[in-house]
């Protein structure tokens, strides 16, 4: 497989996003990988920089969890843009669900080109990944993966590359992606 950078020398935006298990965090390493120079940001990074007081994101957030997620959400962003200005191909992933989706791809003003690509597989691999990860998502009593995958189809507008990664592994998703860097494009 070819591990050398992609395009090098064009700076890209690629925006990862899907349910909690889809993926993101380990295609977007590889992805990130992908380019030179490049880095990557991830919202759980910047969701844990708040050490006492975090509020966590529920079916039924308090207005404490929905300020932290704005301020993570407008953080995310302009880390991207920053990164983005200085040349670096930036690779964002967080859980960019619902109406967030569009409002993360407008807090990014004129950065272009941007990628959105959305990790889509099935609930039962979505259970199946979180039950051999350390840090479980859907153990704490909030969501269960099936409600959670059915909102988030629903409500996600239906930007960029949507890929059912059911049947992919991490590093066939990123041959996916690069593939079909042309589908993922916002104008």
């Amino acid at each position: 497989m070819n591990e050398a950078p992609h395009d090098s020398g064009r700076v890209r935006v690629f925006v990862l996003t899907g349910i909690p298990g889809s993926g993101k965090s380990t295609v977007s390493a590889l992805l990130a990988r992908r380019f030179d120079p490049a880095v990557l940001i991830e919202g759980d990074t910047l969701r844990r920089l708040v050490v006492t007081g975090r509020a966590e994101m529920t079916p039924d957030p308090s207005p404490a969890a929905l300020r932290q997620y704005g301020l993570r959400l407008r953080h995310l962003a302009h880390l991207t843009r920053s990164y983005a200005a200085e040349g670096f191909t930036v690779v964002a992933e967080d859980n960019l669900l619902g109406r967030y989706l569009e409002e993360f791809v407008g807090l990014l003003g004129g950065v272009h080109p941007r990628h959105v690509i959305v990790l889509a597989p099935d609930s039962d691999t979505v259970l199946r990944r979180d039950a051999g990860r350390a840090a479980r998502a859907y153990d704490k009593g909030g969501w269960t993966a099936p409600e959670l995958d059915r909102v988030f189809r629903r409500d996600t507008a239906q930007l960029g590359l949507w890929i059912d990664t059911s049947g992919q592994r991490a590093r066939e998703t990123v041959e996916d992606i690069l593939a079909r860097l042309d589908e993922s494009e916002i104008p």
